[in-house]
């Protein structure tokens, strides 16, 4: 009877450590079907699936499409899914009431209607340039002046703007540093910077990246234009799906013009338009100059010499032919159509028509990769 009891006694212990799990305790690994990203999820439903990303990365560009300010910020699917969230959540301002879409709207072509848009505390000094395309240029430095020297370098500075976004740090204004520690914080940032980076990890720089390789796959080729240029040998060829004046158009906007002898008075020639937006991406020649438009948003009477930036000319309408929101750093040209902004550069000519290959349906009909996801995490 000893000996029976001594047998269950060593059974009921082979039995206790056999059955031990073979993991400590607080390390239990998921079930197989656990999601890796419940925050992701929780916040952005099916707007965001990790594993299934939209195609940022590999988008078709036309091959005559060769300028490329990229550098070594090289575009990936997963750092520019992570940049859209950044650019669409209000937690990026002190007081959760400003995005980075709320100057740039992307129904707007990633730009806004007002003269000047709302910041957390105060108005925007320019208008909000719009920023489709601004990866096909040359021209790396960003904003009217060309302050920043990248991309990369613009995007934070607007975080770090007291009117606004309002990480500043001065005058009592809470610094980069503390909107880290309030992003890192946030589960769903927890889970896309591991995502991306593989750690939890939250720096300005990349903050930068991501923001940049978002902004940088906003693109737009599906014109009037890109379908002519598509099936002509270059851009001085006339393109068959043009109008005459259309293709009138384009030409005067190729061809440099001709001045009188020893006179600054236009007597043939074309605009001269191509000088500085240089097609077929349109972006601005980096060696431009300040066009002539010096006044100051909301400040009749103030100089601003030093604008020498813009936006490429592509998406400037909608398909209505209705302005993505106002031209030039002050917006002081409500529209295209009538001849404001051309006029401008061209005065006493009566060239520059309403049909001319300048607003010939250089518009986009949608933007799905680049919607909000869902809209913005806080209201």
């Amino acid at each position: 009877m000893r000996n029976q009891g001594m047998l269950f006694s060593l059974l009921l212990l082979l039995f206790v450590v056999g059955c031990r799990p073979d993991h400590p305790t607080g390390d239990i690994p998921p079930l197989p079907n656990a999601d890796p990203y419940p925050a992701v999820t929780a916040t952005f439903g099916d707007n965001i699936d990790l594993d299934n990303l939209f195609n940022y990365a590999d988008q078709d560009v036309p091959a005559y499409i060769l300028k490329d300010n990229t550098g070594a910020n090289q575009l990936t699917d997963a750092g520019a899914t992570l940049g859209r969230v950044l650019f669409y959540d209000k937690n990026l301002s002190v007081d959760n009431s400003v995005a980075c879409a709320s100057c740039h709207q992307q129904e707007f072509a990633f730009s806004d209607t007002e003269t000047r848009s709302q910041g957390m505390n105060g108005l925007t000094g320019r208008h909000s340039m719009r920023l489709v395309n601004a990866r096909f240029s040359d021209e790396v430095r960003f904003f009217w002046d060309e302050r920043a020297m990248s991309l990369e370098d613009q995007t934070t500075r607007p975080i770090q703007d007291h009117a606004e976004m309002g990480f500043s740090g001065v005058n009592g204004d809470p610094g980069i540093l503390d909107l880290i520690d309030k992003l890192e914080d946030i589960d769903y940032y927890q889970e896309l910077f591991t995502f991306v980076y593989g750690d939890q990890q939250i720096t300005e720089a990349r903050l930068q990246e991501a923001l940049s390789q978002f902004i940088r796959s906003i693109q737009s080729f599906d014109s009037k234009y890109d379908v002519g240029r598509a099936q002509a040998n270059n851009d001085g060829a006339p393109f068959g799906n043009f109008t005459q004046q259309e293709n009138q158009g384009k030409n005067l906007f190729l061809a440099p013009p001709v001045f009188a002898p020893g006179s600054s008075q236009r007597v043939g020639g074309g605009a001269g338009c191509a000088g500085c937006h240089r097609p077929p991406e349109f972006d601005i020649d980096p060696a431009s100059r300040n066009n002539g438009v010096v006044g100051v948003a909301g400040s009749p009477g103030e100089l601003d010499v030093i604008s020498t930036r813009s936006p490429s000319l592509r998406d400037l309408v909608q398909l209505d032919g209705t302005s993505n929101g106002a031209f030039m750093h002050d917006a002081s040209k409500s529209t295209l159509l009538d001849d404001q902004s051309l006029q401008h550069h061209h005065s006493g000519s009566g060239e520059y028509q309403s049909g001319s290959a300048t607003s010939s349906g250089w518009s986009r009909p949608g933007w799905s990769r680049w919607r909000a996801a869902p809209a913005t995490p806080v209201d």
